[in-house]
């Protein structure tokens, strides 16, 4: 029971960390081309049960949907995001309609979303028959910690997330609404190009062990014993560091071949893209593994090229850390 609590806190820490980060526009993201109307329909059954039965749920999506390049689990966030503001709308019961439709954005431009380029959009609207809003909250919705909620009901980073996700998605948002005539939120996405709808990443291995030799070098104590202890309970053999001095030692007293180092990125005294090259410089075939709690364009501000970066996020699971090893080591 105690382990389950930890991991249930560890686990809300997670969740809000990315929360901060999204909102920032520097959570790590994997994009893929995806079908709305399959993640709306998909979230249907969840959704349903966290609005109750008080609340009438429609959904509408439009045949032959243009694809969108998001996150799957970003886009995700953003209905259920959405469903639970609308759902706090309306305390005594209400409707939320959930629509899908393609779009096509004219030179003139889109009157109600004035950030949409011209060209082609796939637009979600998200409408409660909800309390609505005073233009005064309306002004300050995507502020993070804003909240209109009683204390303990929310952390007033649901819509700044929102906001973070569609930004950093290459979309845009706008809100319409008034007291007494419910809530509607328009987000547009761009169409992707060149990728059908059904277009899925290319599974991962399923075997996570290995018995590779891994530099760890990570200056947290707590992050740094879970790594070790993760990747030696899968037979690899583990060499931890708290900086790049005593990763530098520790590579060199290795007897046979250093095959990847987990780095963090960000570390008091050096930044573990200095390390990696100072042990690549010595060791033939190194591969790199970079840890950090930024995306890639952050991580370009301390030196590290994106475009031979490869990036774990923190906070990240057990499973997370095996999976991403592995596709290192096996250069996928």
């Amino acid at each position: 029971a105690i382990v389950d609590e930890v991991q249930a806190a560890g686990e809300r820490a997670r969740d809000l960390t990315r929360q901060l980060l999204a909102f920032a526009r520097k959570q790590v993201i994997q994009p893929e081309a995806l079908d709305l109307a399959a993640v709306v329909r998909g979230s249907e059954k969840l959704l349903r049960r966290l609005l109750g039965e008080d609340i009438e749920l429609v959904t509408q999506t439009e045949p032959g949907l243009w694809p969108v390049r998001c996150d799957r689990g970003q886009l995700e966030q953003v209905v259920l995001n959405l469903a639970v503001n609308a759902r706090d709308a309306m305390p005594g019961g209400g409707r939320l309609v959930l629509e899908a439709t393609n779009l096509h954005v004219d030179p003139a431009g889109l009157a109600g979303c004035p950030c949409a380029r011209p060209g082609a959009w796939v637009r979600l609207l998200v409408r409660d028959s909800g309390t609505g809003m005073t233009p005064e909250v309306k002004a300050r919705l995507f502020e993070p910690f804003f909240t209109t909620k009683a204390p303990g009901r929310g952390t007033g980073l649901g819509l700044s997330t929102v906001y973070g996700i569609v930004q950093q998605s290459g979309g845009c948002i706008s809100v319409d609404s008034a007291p007494g005539r419910g809530t509607a939120f328009e987000i547009l996405f761009p169409r992707a190009a060149d990728e059908p709808a059904g277009y899925t990443a290319p599974a991962t291995s399923a075997s996570t062990r290995g018995t590779e030799t891994v530099l760890v070098v990570e200056d947290d104590p707590h992050v740094r014993a879970v790594t070790v202890r993760v990747l030696q309970a899968h037979g690899y053999r583990v060499l931890p560091a708290r900086d790049g001095r005593e990763a530098l030692e520790q590579a060199a007293r290795v007897e046979g071949r250093l095959h990847l180092v987990v780095a963090d990125v960000v570390m008091p005294g050096g930044d573990g893209h200095a390390v990696a090259e100072a042990l690549a410089a010595r060791h033939a075939g190194l591969r790199v593994l970079y840890v950090s709690g930024y995306a890639p364009d952050a991580v370009a501000e301390r030196g590290v090229p994106c475009s031979a970066v490869e990036l774990l996020q923190k906070p990240f699971t057990p499973a997370a850390l095996l999976a991403k090893v592995r596709a290192v080591l096996d250069g996928r």
